[in-house]
């Protein structure tokens, strides 16, 4: 979406910029530099440091700023509080397979920013994945589904190849052919626009293999214990918000 020159990036110290310099990007120790030089910033700290790098840079940054957090639990009033009156302000929450394009992500905006901004936003991370705008009371619960829902289905992916070990197929490929199932089937629910009930129904033949596993799997409480742990992981981020 943009050429590596274009992008400055400022850390601490020399090792967390290593990769950035790789990539043919600018790099900094000066935050404010990165304010005085680009209209689009992302701030990609930990959320007990955002304040604190708030404060040092808000003298710099002004209405012409698009500003952005990444930090898990800091609202965007908070943000809005910590930075000059009418800044435009963006959340953004990604998971994990953004790192293969693959990711899953929410944004949601301040008072201030608008759809121009929003759009711009929206436009550079899908480089990344998808990425939607919600309300902001959905990134907790994105937090619950997509970013602890990798853990989720890695799980699973797991139980779903150790099924085939102990029926008897070898280890490395019983896990590649779960990974796979679970890639093949994503994406006919993402291209064909199918209800997951629906592309499971096609698979069903009276009295067949899949009738007798989805049995199984009731009998265990997949599905219940799948919706508890969605609900128990945006309840902790609700928690963590609220520290």
């Amino acid at each position: 979406k943009v050429e590596a020159k274009q992008v400055l990036a400022s850390a601490p110290t020399d090792k967390n910029l290593c990769h950035f310099r790789a990539l043919g990007c600018q790099t900094t120790h000066s935050n404010q530099e990165v304010l005085q030089n680009c209209s689009l910033v992302i701030f990609a700290t930990k959320p007990q440091v955002l304040p604190e790098v708030l404060a040092e840079v808000a003298p710099v940054v002004t209405t012409e700023h698009i500003v952005v957090s990444v930090a898990a639990g800091i609202s965007l009033s908070s943000l809005e509080e910590l930075l000059p009156p009418n800044t435009r302000v963006l959340r953004v929450s990604p998971n994990l397979p953004c790192v293969v394009q693959e990711g899953a992500m929410v944004m949601a905006r301040g008072h201030c920013a608008g759809n121009d901004d929003a759009q711009l936003l929206q436009n550079l991370l899908e480089a990344c994945g998808q990425c939607i705008e919600v309300p902001e009371s959905y990134v907790d619960i994105h937090t619950g589904l997509s970013g602890s829902g990798v853990a989720f289905v890695c799980t699973f992916s797991e139980a779903l190849a150790e099924g085939a070990i102990k029926m008897g197929m070898p280890s490395g490929l019983a896990h590649r052919i779960a990974a796979q199932t679970l890639l093949g089937t994503a994406k006919m629910l993402q291209q064909e626009g199918k209800h997951p009930a629906q592309l499971r129904t096609d698979v069903l033949t009276p009295a067949g293999t899949t009738i007798h596993g989805l049995h199984a799997l009731e009998q265990g409480g997949l599905r219940a214990a799948t919706m508890s742990a969605v609900e128990a992981a945006t309840c902790r981020a609700k928690e963590l918000s609220r520290k």
